[in-house]
């Protein structure tokens, strides 16, 4: 192991993270009651230019008229781009008037380090102003050419980062990608398309301590085509995948917990490495299987997750 490391910078429950229009407060009280984790009000592409101003007081609204915790999310909102002549009033407006009920900030479209520096920036002065008690997390949206060919600089940039999110959509136009659909397995292409891009993504997070999330699939009448896109992501360390519809919330809650008998089995590798630890050795035998170090490691990924799900209640 390198004496290089980079711990978790911080644990959260993001199996499943819906993405509501900032502009419509129906759906955002309706969001309020389903069983997703994550939540973030988005500002961006779900929202028209001529209502991203009202959606800013629908949002800020919503945060301090909802308890949000008492219901179990965790809040964020997806601030619009640092090119856009919005972004600047969506962090002063709703940080200054409900960053108290925020939990992180979505920056779109990150393509180098200091763009999370400029956001950055920008909430620790208001935070400090207003005397928060807490601070507002950043999460990343890794969904261009650039944020890409930068994703290990931007993960390693010091500061506020938890997290990284693989936009698909606009990274494949940003790459020229021959698909129009949103998520979906192309069938001119042997394999998955997103494959090499999610797992760098995945890669950089592991390696500087961030959460690794999966981004939206498109075609939400298709459940079976939205568990096996989740399932792929979960197989490369991704640990939640976003919802644009409320029925892809159980999906991905499903895909994302750890089923029971693995968590039996990581408990088991636990007890029985304890064992042979007492005994003076530094491997075992579970099930006729070798289990060891590394098993103790990969066993604590799957009890971590168990013990946030039950915390949640």
């Amino acid at each position: 192991m390198s004496y290089t490391l980079h711990p978790l910078k911080k644990q959260r429950l993001q199996r499943s993270e819906l993405a509501v229009p900032g502009s419509n407060p129906s759906m955002i009280e309706k969001a309020a009651d389903t069983d997703v984790d994550y939540i973030f009000l988005d500002l961006e592409d779900a929202v028209a230019p001529p209502d991203k101003v009202q959606a800013r007081s629908n949002i800020i609204q919503a945060l301090n008229d909802i308890d949000w915790k008492a219901k179990g999310k965790t809040m964020s909102i997806r601030i619009n781009g640092l090119d856009t002549h919005y972004m600047y009033r969506d962090v002063v407006e709703i940080v200054e008037q409900a960053g108290q009920h925020l939990d992180t900030i979505l920056v779109p479209k990150v393509g180098v380090p200091a763009d999370l520096y400029t956001v950055e920036t920008m909430v620790s002065q208001i935070e400090e102003a207003m005397g928060f008690e807490h601070q507002i997390g950043l999460e990343a949206l890794i969904e261009t050419s650039l944020g890409m060919a930068n994703v290990e600089a931007i993960a390693a940039a010091p500061g506020r980062l938890e997290a990284m999110h693989f936009g698909v959509a606009d990274y494949a136009a940003s790459t020229r990608a021959r698909t129009v659909v949103i998520g979906g397995l192309n069938p001119d292409y042997p394999g998955d398309q997103w494959h090499f891009a999610l797992s760098r993504m995945t890669v950089a997070c592991r390696a500087y301590g961030l959460r690794a999330i999966d981004g939206p699939f498109g075609d939400f009448s298709d459940p079976d085509a939205y568990v096996a896109s989740a399932k792929r992501g979960a197989t490369l360390g991704i640990e939640g995948k976003w919802a644009i519809h409320p029925t892809q919330i159980e999906l991905a809650n499903s895909v994302f917990s750890p089923p029971e008998a693995e968590v039996d089995r990581a408990r088991r590798i636990i007890q029985e490495l304890r064992k042979a630890e007492a005994e003076g050795r530094g491997a075992a035998a579970l099930d006729g299987k070798m289990i060891d170090a590394a098993s103790e490691r990969m066993a604590n990924n799957v009890i971590v997750v168990a013990d946030a799900i039950a915390a949640k209640g």
